[in-house]
């Protein structure tokens, strides 16, 4: 059972839920306060320690530590550099997890591992060498602590099951925090994950993320606000089971999230050498949060998260006994927001039975030691079958890999035909077994969004992914690939005890945290270019609608896709080729033209014909226009753009090729709002986006003073090919002081070399 809650609640001594405040002070006899009881939060105790200003509604926060992998670190380290960064002032991991497969794009990513390998030297980072670990692993094994802060340039950077408040956000806030500058955001409201009850044999983290990810996805429960998860049922989780719920917050669309710490978690910071960073976190005996969800986790079952969202769940018992049904409306919903290829999942059922052609079990969710000796119980002694279904298992870092050796489960998963592959994310975002056109599989893994199988529909390829917990990708397996929930099984689950080797890291981790080498020459392959320059914001706006997407949701890898454009994520030109690539494959053709007209009126050759009209139906209906003071540009529209990964190229590849805003309801995260913000790029907000469509104009007049004066309505002038010209309005939310200046100076890099 989940149940959200509609009100606001409080938690008496860590235990008891209460609405009212009369019921708190028949409970524990304390008159309940609601703003005092909302300071006694975990979540609260942890931002006032990070905040560096005198106000707590308005957060100013440092972090302990960051970290990057290697689709992120050179722009980030790119940007800092040319902000004026000459040393790391905190600890920054620098991981190699993403861009592992060296052979695509010739030299390119093992360009870029050498590139941070010098950065780290020169500025005293720490440097985690290519496939020793993922990068969400290694920060749980080695950077974590109770009560502590850590940004990442990963949407999935959750640690909070260790008592640490981690935050996934774009390149452009870890810049920020790179020059001594802070992370500014309103404080985001905390809503109590209430757990109690004990899984069942068989029901996996998966299950339980999957469950909660389907509850309040879709309704935004705790959209940008605090997971925080409390309850008499932690005792009962394991903490890599924890630590592979909390991962997949992210995918609720949370801001943050953070566990009670206890016994549990003090014996994870005991076994790796770390007993200094645990500390006991709980709530105060009387804590108010904005929100609840509660579960009761004998009622989890084996989940499946069918195409294209992780929300998108149903219990695997309830998926087979309607399958024909399910598969036909997932099918139909995939084919009208997909172009090109055509998904066919209806035809994996077949004798009574569905039927995939592959299971992955991988990296900071699934490549878990838990997961994979529950995987190993399960397959002892079996067989994968030697059809078509295939299994691979990617540990998510070499200590956990190394001790699978030694226990003898590797050899397990082995032996029934597994394949036990490296510390790779490659499976969660369509670098690694990709499967064939139009195969289905199943994954331990965090996303199953369109394309992050690998697939390109407009090449005509297409496949399925669907995210399932490792056991029962595991019994599914034991089946030959005929779908199986690990509930259905009786299997004795062994839990063996986990031996951490700190060794395996102290060998080949370089650490020069505190230990800058300023003379230390930066590595560059011929693909790590700088940022080419952006223009300032000028006093009017004029932008053509260059892609116009209607869909519920617009994932950030269908902004910039994953996959093969790893290899240039270091050329900000090559890779903003690839911009909404997979989605409307004409965008930067279109984008281009605007580019190349803004480039000609800066260089004094005038306006196109088609511009000149523009200003004349303007000039026509009595609208004032000044083109000599006017920025020309392209801007999409989406409905909610943004959803999924923290990567700045979603933003920056659009700026690169001559975006000057973005169009939408609502965005879906604050990272990819931010990540426009940061690359000068105004969030417009519009009520009725119907006022304008794909080949428009926009003009935005006094743009540059409204973004200044934060203007709660900013008028704006569709204008039409045939010259019908509709004014309407628009507005930004709420931009601090900061952003409305990076907006104005055109991107971060600018706004730090004028302040």
């Amino acid at each position: 059972m989940i149940k959200l809650y509609d009100s606001g609640v409080y938690l008496v001594n860590g235990r008891e839920l209460c609405r009212e405040e009369a019921e708190v002070k028949q409970k524990c006899g304390k008159t309940a306060d609601k703003a005092e009881a909302a300071k006694g939060t975990i979540s609260y105790g942890i931002l006032k320690s990070h905040n560096t200003s005198d106000d707590m509604d308005n957060l100013r926060l440092k972090f302990d530590s960051m970290t990057s992998h290697d689709i992120t670190y050179v722009g980030i380290i790119q940007t800092a550099r040319a902000s004026g960064m000459t040393e790391f002032p905190l600890p920054y991991v620098l991981t190699n997890c993403h861009n592992s497969l060296c052979a695509v794009g010739g030299t390119i990513n093992e360009d870029d591992h050498k590139f941070a390998l010098s950065a780290a030297h020169k500025y005293g980072g720490i440097y985690v060498p290519t496939n020793l670990a993922n990068i969400h692993s290694y920060n749980r094994e080695a950077m974590a602590g109770c009560g502590k802060m850590i940004l990442g340039s990963d949407s999935h950077t959750r640690y909070g099951a260790l008592g640490t408040m981690a935050v996934g956000e774009g390149g452009g806030e870890l810049a920020k925090q790179l020059v001594g500058r802070t992370y500014d955001f309103a404080r985001p409201p905390v809503v109590a994950i209430y757990l109690t009850g004990e899984v069942k044999p068989g029901v996996g983290p998966h299950d339980v993320a999957l469950a909660i990810c389907g509850a309040v996805y879709k309704n935004g429960y705790v959209k940008n606000k605090v997971m925080e998860f409390v309850g008499d049922g932690i005792a009962k989780l394991p903490i890599e089971y924890r630590n592979a719920i909390d991962v997949m917050t992210t995918e609720t669309t949370c801001w943050s999230s953070v566990w009670v710490t206890d016994a549990e978690t003090k014996r994870y910071f005991d076994l790796h050498g770390r007993s200094a960073d645990y500390k006991e976190l709980h709530p105060a005996d009387v804590a108010y949060y904005d929100g609840c969800v509660y579960i009761d986790l004998s009622t989890v079952e084996c989940t499946i998260a069918l195409p294209m969202h992780p929300s998108n769940t149903y219990t695997i018992k309830e998926f087979l006994a309607n399958a024909l049904d399910i598969l036909h409306d997932v099918q139909d919903k995939a084919n009208a927001q997909i172009k090109g290829a055509k998904m066919d999942i209806v035809s994996k059922w077949h004798d009574g039975a569905f039927w995939v052609d592959q299971g992955e079990i991988a990296g900071c969710s699934g490549g878990t030691f838990d997961n994979i000796c529950a995987a190993a119980d399960i397959l002892r002694g079996k067989s994968c079958g030697n059809g078509v279904f295939s299994l691979s298992v990617y540990p998510g870092s070499l200590p956990a890999y190394a001790e699978l050796v030694k226990n003898g489960r590797a050899a397990d998963l082995i032996s029934a035909g597994a394949l036990m592959r490296e510390c790779f994310c490659g499976p969660c975002f369509g670098a690694g077994d990709c499967p064939a056109n139009n195969e289905f599989s199943i994954r331990h893994t965090t996303r199953n969004f369109p394309n992050r199988e690998g697939s390109k529909p407009n090449e005509g390829q297409i496949s399925a992914v669907a995210l399932m917990d490792a056991r029962s990708i595991a019994a599914t397996a034991a089946n030959g690939g005929k779908l199986t929930a690990a509930t259905d099984l009786d299997v004795t689950y062994t839990n063996p005890e986990y031996h951490y080797d700190a060794g395996i890291y102290e060998k080949r981790v370089y650490d020069g945290w505190k230990k800058a080498e300023p003379d230390y020459e930066l590595k560059f392959g011929p693909n790590i270019k700088d940022w080419p320059e952006m223009p300032a914001l000028t006093d009017d706006l004029l932008v053509k609608v260059c892609s116009y997407i209607t869909d519920p949701v617009t994932t950030t890898d269908e902004l910039i896709p994953s996959g093969e454009t790893s290899s240039y994520r270091s050329n900000p030109e090559r890779l903003s080729e690839f911009a909404l690539s997979r989605r409307d494959p004409q965008y930067v053709s279109r984008s281009k033209e605007m580019r190349q007209a803004e480039r000609d009126r800066r260089a004094g050759k005038g306006l196109s014909d088609e511009v000149k009209a523009v200003y004349a139906a303007l000039e026509k209906a009595g609208v004032k226009t000044n083109p000599e003071n006017t920025d020309l540009g392209s801007t999409i529209f989406a409905n909610k753009p943004g959803d999924g990964s923290a990567r700045e190229q979603a933003a920056s590849c659009q700026r690169v090729m001559g975006a000057s805003a973005n169009f939408a309801k609502e965005y879906a995260t604050k990272r990819y709002r931010s990540n426009c913000i940061n690359w000068g790029m105004t969030p417009f907000l519009v009520e009725n986006p119907d006022v304008f469509a794909l080949g428009d104009y926009i003009f935005v007049p006094n743009i540059k003073q409204a973004v200044l004066e934060n203007r709660e309505k900013i008028e704006a002038y569709a204008v039409k090919a045939d010259g019908t010209v509709t004014p309407f309005t628009a507005t930004t939310g709420a931009l601090t002081e900061a952003e409305r200046q990076i907006i104005v100076d055109g991107c971060l890099i600018n706004y730090y070399k004028n302040n």
